[in-house]
C-alpha cells in the first residue's frame, strides 16, 4: 500500500481557539449556548434603534447588514427591505383602501401581506441566523426565522443591541502587550586575528637550556 506524498511546501490549516489558541478538529462546531445580552422585549434599553424600528425598520436592517458584513454598505439591504416588506404591506393597504374589501381583491390582499410575511422569515430571518453564528448565541425565543415572522421590529432592535453590546465590549477589554526579549548575537573571532600583545613595562622573557 502506498501513500500519496504531501508537499513539504503546503502550509497546514486548521482552527484555532479564540481564547486558548489551540488547534481545534476539522469537524468542531462550536456550541450555539451564549445568551443573548438583551431580551426581545427590550426594545426601550435603546431608545433609538427603537424609535429607528419603529418608524423606518428598513433603515435599521441596513445598519446591522453593515455591521455585520463591512463590505456592503446599508443602502443596499435598506431598499430591498423597503421593497419587498413595506411594499408588500404598502401593496395590500393600498388595494384596501382604493378599491375596498370584497371577494376580488382579498386575493391580491392576502397575495401582498403573505409576501411582506414570508420576506421576513427568509430574507431577514438568514441575518440573525448569521449573527448567532459568529456570537455562538442560543435561540431566543425560537427559531431565528420564526422570530422575524412572528415579532420583526423586536428582533430588529435586538439583533442591533446585541451587535452595539459585543462591539463595545471588546473595545473595552484591556490587551496585555508582550514585548519578546532582545535577539543575541554571538560573533566568532576570526582565524586569523592576531593574539593580544603582552601588558605592562614591556619587558621580555626568554628560556635557556642548563
Amino acid at each position: 500500500m502506498t501513500s500519496s506524498p504531501v508537499s513539504s511546501t503546503s502550509p497546514l490549516r486548521f482552527l484555532r481557539c479564540n481564547e486558548c489558541g489551540q488547534p481545534l478538529p476539522e469537524d468542531f462546531e462550536p456550541p450555539a449556548d451564549e445568551p443573548w445580552t438583551t431580551g426581545i422585549f427590550g426594545c426601550t434599553e435603546d431608545t433609538e434603534s427603537c424609535w429607528t424600528g419603529f418608524f423606518c425598520p428598513c433603515v435599521l436592517f441596513g445598519r446591522n447588514v453593515e455591521k455585520m458584513r463591512e463590505d456592503t454598505p446599508w443602502t443596499h439591504p435598506c431598499i430591498c427591505h423597503a421593497v419587498c416588506i413595506e411594499g408588500g404591506v404598502a401593496l395590500a393597504a393600498a388595494t384596501a383602501v382604493f378599491h375596498g374589501i370584497d371577494p376580488r381583491t382579498s386575493f391580491l390582499i392576502c397575495e401582498g401581506l403573505f409576501f411582506a410575511w414570508w420576506m421576513c422569515g427568509i430574507y431577514t430571518g438568514n441575518l440573525r441566523q448569521n449573527l448567532q453564528k459568529k456570537y455562538h448565541l442560543k435561540n431566543s425565543p425560537c427559531e431565528p426565522c420564526l422570530v422575524n415572522c412572528c415579532l420583526h421590529w423586536c428582533a430588529l432592535c435586538q439583533e442591533h443591541r446585541e451587535m452595539k453590546n459585543r462591539l463595545s465590549d471588546n473595545v473595552a477589554m484591556p490587551m496585555t502587550v508582550v514585548n519578546p526579549p532582545p535577539v543575541q548575537e554571538m560573533n566568532s573571532a576570526p582565524e586569523n586575528q592576531d593574539p593580544a600583545p603582552s601588558s605592562g613595562n614591556g619587558t621580555t622573557m626568554e628560556m635557556q637550556a642548563l
